[in-house]
């Protein structure tokens, strides 16, 4: 029975490093997206952000 109880822990600790790296790896998708973004709004700025003529 302990050695039932360690293997599920090892497990379940084994997923959480998983969805742990798993969100580090989205954050960092997110971040790059969006400073790529800022990027090209800042190098084309009227390309971008069309303005309308009054």
């Amino acid at each position: 029975m302990k050695l039932a109880l360690a293997i599920f822990a090892c497990l379940s600790l084994q997923g959480c490093a998983v969805v742990a790296a798993a969100d580090a790896v989205a954050a960092t998708v997110i971040y790059t997206g969006k400073t790529v973004i800022n990027v090209i709004d800042a190098v084309t700025p009227d390309i971008v952000n069309k303005k309308k003529k009054d």
